[in-house]
């Protein structure tokens, strides 16, 4: 049974890297697309906006389908897509070709977090589940250094309609290992021994039969500001290096650096969470986000190098211990669908705002929107209140 838990582990955070990987490479396409085409900064943030809209707008939909489909079928149909629609973007020369590619492979993306999640928080009940969660959340953050930084590398060398190709041949790679990866019977990954049902039960009466609850909605909360500000930061992040001198290579290996960050961010502060408690570790993250990003404001780029590893820790920082808390305020029987819902919020935020950010941008300039952005990460810290209280009534 251990063997299976491995297998299920591996292929979600094999599907984790590819889905985060494809998202973020983004980063490192959109100014050449501005360049290509002409854009404006809102133009740039509809671009991201259509992407993440279709991924988070399919969320519930897609774990809904998962429950009579089975998880395996949909988790590797979507990776099929979302390859699909990079693979056609680089065959594309205008604006709203860019446009369906991007919409297309967002529909397909939009399966992997819910059923990646589902899967894991299943196959791992129990004292094991944080770790597992936290392992998986890692995953994604390795994609998310590995795959815009070959789009730079490749960048030197090819035109874009090449790389975003490239991109989607090595989605239909993961297909294959998916395909392989995965236990045959969605029936072999969930392995709960007796001594985890009773712990189980007895943590599910003290959780309210839904999840629209206060630690539910609080925790959601949290997280749509969060999602918010990640996203439009680091949107903005290449405009702001362009504008201060940097190059393509600079700005791509800034956005590794980055994410870098966030991976190893995202990795131990869901550890942390697990020692300290999600409301601690959210306060120092959320302050120390909106602490690093207005530092990058006064700051040269060779400077503001040595500051994206510490900016990418604050971001994702917060993520990890707010994914792994989902287990703790929804019940066992609707988890999966409480996943869809989460997932749905953070990103939809996500997508939102680099529209937003992108139009206050035009008008205010990308200086003065960062600052902004700083600012947004504030909001955070009273909705912790709610979540504390949450707590105390599941510790009655």
């Amino acid at each position: 049974m251990r063997r299976i838990k491995k297998r299920i582990l591996s292929a979600c955070c094999g599907a984790h890297i590819l889905h985060d990987g494809y998202t973020d490479l983004l980063y490192v396409i959109f100014p050449i697309w501005q360049m290509a085409f002409g854009l404006s900064l809102a133009e740039v943030g509809l671009l991201k906006t259509l992407y993440s809209g279709a991924m988070a707008s399919l969320q519930v939909p897609s774990s809904i389908l998962s429950e009579r489909l089975g998880e395996k079928k949909i988790l590797i149909f979507g990776t099929f897509i979302a390859a699909i629609g990079f693979l056609l973007s680089g065959l594309t020369d205008g604006f709203l070709g860019l446009a369906f590619c991007l919409i297309l492979s967002g529909i397909g993306a939009s399966v992997q977090h819910p059923i990646s999640s589902s899967l894991t928080s299943h196959a791992f009940e129990g004292p094991e589940l944080r770790g597992a969660l936290s392992t998986y959340n890692f995953s994604g953050d390795i994609g998310k250094v590995l795959l815009p930084s070959l789009c730079a590398a490749l960048l030197a060398f090819w035109d874009w309609h090449a790389v975003t190709s490239l991109m989607g041949l090595l989605g239909l790679v993961a297909v294959i290992f998916l395909t392989i990866l995965m236990p045959k019977s969605s029936n072999e990954h969930i392995a709960i021994s007796k001594d985890q049902v009773g712990t189980e039960q007895a943590i599910e009466r003290n959780k309210e039969g839904h999840f629209l609850n206060l630690g539910f909605i609080s925790l959601s909360s949290i997280a749509v500001i969060d999602s918010a500000t990640r996203m439009g930061f680091l949107t903005l992040l290449p405009f702001l290096l362009i504008s201060k001198g940097a190059t393509v290579s600079q700005v791509g290996f800034a956005l590794s650096l980055t994410f870098a960050g966030g991976a190893a961010g995202k990795f131990v502060c869901g550890f942390i969470a697990a020692r300290f408690g999600v409301i601690k570790t959210t306060l120092i993250t959320e302050m120390g986000t909106a602490i690093l990003i207005a530092l990058t404001l006064p700051l040269q780029v060779n400077t503001i190098m040595f500051l994206l590893p510490l900016v990418g820790v604050a971001l994702n920082g917060t993520s990890s211990g707010l994914y792994g808390t989902v287990p703790e305020i929804v019940p066992l029987h609707i988890r999966s669908r409480a996943f869809g819902v989460f997932y749905t919020l953070t990103i939809g935020a996500g997508a939102i705002s680099p529209f937003i950010f992108g139009f206050i941008g035009d008008r205010l300039g990308v200086l003065n929107t960062i600052a902004v952005i700083a600012g947004t990460a504030l909001l955070v810290l009273p909705m912790t209140l709610g979540l504390k209280t949450a707590f105390r009534r599941l510790a009655i």
